[in-house]
């Protein structure tokens, strides 16, 4: 196991570089100053973030380009009205963007922002607080649509869900060695984050014996974050990095 941590410090410091940010989707939040305008963009971003690699760099792009230069005043002053059914990524499409929206709006006219919400709910001090995250925003987000749910931007079985797309959103929000992730949230610690569990991190992390669990559930994502905390306690989701890298050097598809 001292080899495998030795191999993956080395793909940290290989793939954990300014230089991938501009074939990454992170690349979109940081286009932002506004703490609300990184926080929306943020997640619809990672909640696109599947699929091939070009594919989700063109369609954020058309997302983002909706939004115009504000996505916070775009969702306050309800302009998702006029958006209609035109599709945005894969399955995807504008009304489901709409549904997002509404739950943003939601927040935040009751919370300055979603990090606000964190704190104010003391989501940090919870056993999981990435599925209490996943519950708060689903409920706020069925409250905005009157009470309907979306799967299609978050899982209705969040409890088991490996949340991939909501831990990839909190890696780059909460993460701050300044190098690729933003760090601006400071209500939770990069030691609580758990790993966006996706094909090629699954499949890369039992080559190394790192996850013996076929499924790529929250079991699974428990049990390969509870390993790297072992081999950084204080930021055990940098080795995200690695795992996507070497997965990625052998395929296209997020």
């Amino acid at each position: 196991m001292r080899d495998v941590k030795s191999f993956l410090d080395e793909q940290v410091l290989r793939f954990n570089t300014p230089s991938f940010v501009e074939n990454d989707p992170v690349q979109f939040p940081r286009r932002y100053a506004r703490l609300q305008d990184i926080e929306i963009v943020s997640f619809l971003i990672a909640t696109i973030s599947w699929g091939k690699r070009p594919m989700i760099l063109r369609n954020a792009e058309r997302l983002l380009a909706l939004l115009g230069g504000s996505p916070l005043d775009f969702v306050m002053n309800r302009d998702y009205r006029s958006l209609g059914s035109t599709n945005i990524h894969r399955t995807f499409f504008e009304d489901d963007l709409a549904y997002m929206l509404r739950g943003f709006r939601h927040i935040y006219k009751k919370y300055n922002s979603v990090e606000e919400m964190l704190k104010l709910r003391n989501i940090e001090q919870t056993t999981a607080p990435v599925w209490e995250l996943a519950r708060v925003l689903f409920t706020e987000m069925r409250q905005a649509n009157d009470g309907k749910s979306n799967s299609k931007c978050y899982p209705a079985n969040y409890e088991k869900s490996a949340l991939k797309r909501i831990n990839m959103a909190l890696r780059w929000l909460v993460r701050d060695d300044g190098i690729v992730d933003l760090g601006i949230w400071k209500a939770i610690s990069p030691a609580r984050l758990y790993i966006p569990l996706d094909i090629h991190v699954g499949n890369v992390a039992r080559e190394f014996g790192l996850l013996r669990r076929k499924s790529n559930d929250r079991r699974s994502v428990e049990e390969l974050t509870a390993v790297l905390r072992k081999f950084c306690p204080e930021d055990p989701v940098k080795y995200d990095f690695a795992l996507f890298g070497t997965g990625i050097t052998k395929h296209s598809s997020l």
